[in-house]
């Protein structure tokens, strides 16, 4: 069922090497094998996915400022080390003004560095967190679940 729904999936820096870097923390899949079963998904939740990945906080927040960003519905977005200290990628997304579930492979309370912040704290609809590539499947679930709920409010 066709559910007019489109939802960006952004992923920040490193994210590129995933199923190179750390393993075990990130699991074996790389980021194609990942979008692969996102968009399978997405194809079974009947909603539009489009993916877009950058080392770069600037990048990012120019795909976020793009006419075709701001017809999305929602952002599953895996920012990665930007929620430390991001706060132009906070505001791009603050002026986005879409709902944004925040997804991390790993579990954030315990790795990297300024562990007490995240940018996306109060912005955020939704956090998965720690449960490698199953967080992004998770994570579009109860985004797609929460646009959906929204709708029916509206309607």
């Amino acid at each position: 069922m066709k559910r007019n729904l489109k939802i960006l999936v952004v992923n920040g820096p490193n994210l590129n090497l995933l199923g190179k870097r750390d393993r075990d923390l990130y699991g074996t899949l790389t980021l194609d094998e990942i979008n692969q079963e996102l968009r399978n998904l997405a194809d079974q939740m009947g909603v539009e996915i489009e993916f877009f990945q950058s080392n770069h906080e600037g990048g990012i927040i120019d795909y976020l400022q793009q006419e075709t960003s701001r017809i999305a519905h929602g952002v599953l977005i895996n920012p990665g080390a930007l929620i430390r200290y991001a706060y132009s990628f906070r505001q791009a997304l603050v002026d986005l003004g879409k709902p944004v579930m925040e997804i991390h492979m790993s579990d954030i309370a315990k790795t990297g560095v300024n562990k007490g912040v995240n940018v996306l704290d109060d912005l955020r609809m939704g956090q998965v967190t720690g449960l490698k590539e199953r967080s992004y499947y998770e994570g579009l679930q109860q985004l797609v679940d929460y646009l959906l709920k929204q709708g029916e409010q509206a309607a």
